[in-house]
C-alpha cells in the first residue's frame, strides 16, 4: 500500500520547485508562495502572502486578467497560459521580465484552485535575440556576397572575353609564324585564367547558397551524348580512349548540376590519365541509378583520398611532371553533391587508376523530347554573308565580337541596348541569327531582345545568349534555336556554334559552348 503524501511533504516539495509556484484562489489571492517567488520577484514571505497575483503582472493588464480569472478556472486542464503571446512578469521594484507560466487547475473541496508555475526567461529570450541578429546578420551578408558574384560573374567575366575574342580575330589576321606562336600561348594563358575565375566564382556561390536546385526526371542520355562530343577531342589530344556507354536510365536530380558534376569528374580523370582511357558508364538498380567515371591514370593513395575534395588540394605529381589544375573541381564536385543530397563514393589504387560512382535516386518518368515544329525547323544557311544582330553593352566586348564576325565574313549589326536592337531589326534588310548578352543594364535582358526579335521576325529566329550567370533557370532556357556560352568564350567555340545554329548541323568539337563553370 503507498503511503499518504502529508502536508508537509508536499509544501516542501513545492519550496523545492525550480520554479515560482503559487496557489491562488477565484479572487486571485495567493495561498501559497515558495522561495522562488521571493528571489523572483523581491518579496519577502510575508509580503508575498498579502498579494493578489495581479500584484505580479504589469498593471495595464490586470484589469483584463481580472476579468479572465473566472474562465481559468472553469476550463478543468492543465495549459500553458498566453499560448503564443510574450507574457511579462512585473518584480517588487517595478522592472518588467519575460516569463512563461503553467497553470493547473487544483480540487479543494467545494473550491477549485489553481496552481501556477512561472519561470523567468530573460536568457532565454536575450540567446533568441542574438540568434536572430547573428542570422539576420548572415542573411544581410549573403545577400552581400550574392550581390557581389552577380556583379562578379558578369564584370570579371568581361575583359577575358574581349581578351579570348581578340586573340582569336588576331589569328586570323597574322600570317607570320612567331607571331601565331605567341597567339597560341596567349590563348592557352587566356583559358587558364578562364577556367580559374569561373572555379573560383563557383565555390563562392555555393558557400554563399546561391545556388538552389531545381530537381526534375530527366533521361541521361542526351547528357552523356552531350559530354561525349564535349571530351573526345580533350582525350585524342592526350591519345587516350574515351568510351561513354548508358543504358538509357531516368534520374531524378538537377539537370545543370548533375552536368557539372559529371563535367568535373570526366575533367579531373582525362587530367590525371596519361596512358589507356577513361570510361563513363551507367547502370541502376530497383533503388538508385549509378553514374562511374572510370580511369587508368596514375591512382590515389588510400591515405589521401580523404582530402581530395579539400579545396586548392592537388595529388604531387610524379617525377617531373607539372601540376596541372588548381585543385578545385573535386572540391566543386563534393559541394555540389552535398547540396543535391546524393553520394559520391571513389576508390582508387596508385598505378592502376580511379573509379568515382555517384548514387541517385530513379526518376519516375522521362518525357521524351517533342519534335521540332515546322516553325522552329532549322534553316539552312544563307548562301551569302549572313547578317547577325549582336547586342553588347559592353564596347570592348562588341567591338572585340564585331570584329571577329567580319574577319569571318559575317555582316554585323551591333546595338547596345534592347531599344538599338529593335531599330537594327527595322533597319536591316533580314537578321539571320542574334548574339545578346544576357544582362544588358537599365534592367534589360537578353531574353528581352530574343522574344521581341522573334515577334517581329519570326520564332525560328536562331540565337546565342552569352551569360556569366551558370544558374540552372539560366541553363533551362536552352533550346535547338537558342544556346548558351559561358563568358568566356573562346573565338572558336563562339564561330562553332554560329554555324551549327545557321546549319543546322551539330556543333563542331573544340570545347563546350557553355562551360562548366
Amino acid at each position: 500500500m503507498q503511503p499518504t503524501l502529508t502536508a508537509e511533504l508536499i509544501r516542501s516539495a513545492l519550496e523545492s520547485a525550480p520554479d515560482a509556484m503559487l496557489i491562488v484562489d477565484s479572487d486571485g489571492a495567493i495561498l501559497f508562495a515558495n522561495r522562488q517567488v521571493n528571489a523572483l520577484f523581491g518579496y519577502s514571505g510575508a509580503e508575498a502572502a498579502a498579494l493578489t497575483v495581479e500584484d505580479l503582472m504589469p498593471q495595464r493588464y490586470g484589469a483584463r486578467h481580472r476579468q479572465r480569472r473566472g474562465e481559468f478556472l472553469s476550463e478543468h486542464r492543465v495549459r500553458q497560459m498566453g499560448s503564443g503571446l510574450e507574457l511579462l512578469a512585473r518584480r517588487k521594484d517595478g522592472t518588467e521580465f519575460p516569463v512563461e507560466i503553467g497553470l493547473s487547475p487544483i480540487q479543494d473541496g467545494e473550491r477549485v484552485l489553481m496552481a501556477v508555475a512561472i519561470r523567468d526567461i530573460t536568457e532565454h529570450k536575450r540567446v533568441q535575440l542574438e540568434l536572430l541578429a547573428a542570422r539576420q546578420a548572415a542573411e544581410r551578408a549573403n545577400q552581400t556576397k550574392s550581390r557581389f558574384l552577380a556583379t562578379a560573374s558578369h564584370d570579371l567575366r568581361q575583359p577575358l572575353q574581349s581578351l579570348a575574342l581578340l586573340n582569336g580575330a588576331l589569328r586570323r589576321m597574322v600570317g607570320e609564324t612567331h607571331a601565331q606562336e605567341a597567339l597560341r600561348y596567349q590563348e592557352v594563358a587566356i583559358g587558364a585564367m578562364s577556367r580559374l575565375l569561373n572555379a573560383l566564382l563557383d565555390v563562392s556561390k555555393l558557400e554563399s547558397g546561391a545556388v538552389r536546385p531545381q530537381l526534375a526526371d530527366m533521361d541521361i542520355g542526351p547528357l552523356f551524348a552531350e559530354l561525349e562530343q564535349e571530351f573526345a577531342g580533350v582525350a585524342a589530344n592526350k591519345q587516350l580512349t574515351l568510351e561513354v556507354v548508358h543504358g538509357g536510365e531516368c534520374v531524378h536530380c538537377d539537370p545543370a548540376l548533375l552536368g557539372q558534376i559529371v563535367r568535373n569528374l570526366l575533367s579531373n580523370a582525362i587530367k590525371y590519365t596519361h596512358t589507356g582511357g577513361v570510361r563513363l558508364t551507367s547502370a541502376h538498380d530497383a533503388k538508385e541509378v549509378l553514374i562511374e567515371v572510370i580511369d587508368s591514370g596514375i591512382g590515389i593513395d588510400a591515405a589521401l583520398l580523404p582530402h581530395i575534395y579539400d579545396e586548392f588540394y592537388q595529388i604531387e605529381p610524379v617525377g617531373t611532371a607539372r601540376r596541372e589544375g588548381y585543385g578545385l573541381g573535386l572540391s566543386i564536385v563534393r559541394r555540389l553533391v552535398d547540396l543535391l543530397d546524393l553520394r559520391l563514393e571513389a576508390r582508387s589504387e596508385p598505378g592502376k587508376g580511379s573509379v568515382f560512382t555517384l548514387r541517385l535516386p530513379p526518376g519516375a518518368r522521362c518525357v521524351e523530347p517533342l519534335e521540332q515544329s515546322s516553325a522552329q525547323a532549322a534553316p539552312t544557311r544563307p548562301r551569302e554573308s549572313p547578317c547577325v544582330l549582336l547586342v553588347e553593352d559592353d564596347p570592348a566586348v562588341r567591338d572585340a565580337t564585331g570584329l571577329l564576325l567580319r574577319l569571318e565574313g559575317y555582316q554585323v549589326r551591333p546595338a547596345a541596348s534592347l531599344a538599338e536592337a529593335l531599330e537594327c531589326i527595322d533597319g536591316a534588310e533580314r537578321i539571320d541569327l542574334i548574339i545578346t548578352d544576357y544582362h544588358l543594364g537599365a534592367d534589360q535582358t537578353g531574353t528581352d531582345v530574343i522574344a521581341r526579335a522573334r515577334a517581329r521576325l519570326g520564332e525560328g529566329l536562331p540565337a546565342v545568349l552569352v551569360t556569366g550567370d551558370t544558374s540552372s533557370a539560366i541553363r533551362r532556357l536552352e533550346s535547338s534555336r537558342l544556346r548558351l556560352a559561358s563568358k568566356p568564350i573562346r573565338a572558336d567555340e563562339l564561330l562553332s556554334l554560329l554555324k551549327a545554329l545557321l546549319t543546322g548541323a551539330p556543333q563542331e568539337s573544340g570545347g563546350p559552348a557553355q562551360g562548366c563553370g
